[in-house]
């Protein structure tokens, strides 16, 4: 298990599943809004590539988020789109109702920077969010990732276009916390 100082990132448990997708995606407006695909229900027990881990595909490193202290499960975190050649990837995660704002997301991001940097050896990481995902753009900021651009309208959610922001971090501009 990675640790960060209030999470940390263990691989995906079958018993998370269910877990994950009442949570998560059961719920339209947050589901649409945390993936680039058109919501639709997912059918319990699936093998939906969106839970179930294919240990074999070396382009994503899927995690389930813990909280440190007693190991509730809070939410998914992602190293996805991994280019070893450019060695760059891209960081996404998805926190529980009931763990947002608490400053969870913020440590999960460190973790996949330690992940991605120090484990991976790669040199840049990006995270895409939606202009108005608030939390998102601070628990990235206050890891060093800066704001590179805006895609203008580039997300249909719900009924309209939203803009997404681009974020980037590259290894030298990183500085880890030295308390993980």
């Amino acid at each position: 298990m990675l640790k960060g100082t209030k999470v940390g990132l263990r691989a995906r448990y079958e018993d998370d599943i269910p877990i994950l997708l009442t949570e998560l995606y059961d719920d339209v407006v947050n589901g649409s809004r945390a993936d680039s695909r058109p919501w639709r229900p997912i059918t319990p027990g699936s093998k939906d590539s969106r839970l179930v881990v294919d240990d074999t595909e070396e382009g994503r490193v899927p995690f389930s988020v813990v909280e440190l202290e007693g190991g509730t499960l809070i939410g998914i975190a992602n190293l996805w789109d991994i280019d070893n050649h450019n060695r760059s990837a891209h960081i996404g995660l998805g926190l529980l109702p009931s763990a947002r704002g608490q400053g969870y997301g913020t440590d999960v991001v460190a973790v996949l920077c330690h992940y991605g940097f120090v484990v991976r050896g790669l040199r840049r990481l990006q995270i895409e969010t939606l202009a108005d995902n608030a939390a998102m753009l601070r628990s990235a900021e206050r890891n060093g990732f800066v704001r590179e651009g805006v895609l203008r309208s580039a997300a249909w959610v719900m009924g309209e276009f939203l803009d997404e922001v681009l974020l980037g971090l590259l290894v030298e501009d990183w500085k880890p916390d030295p308390k993980a």
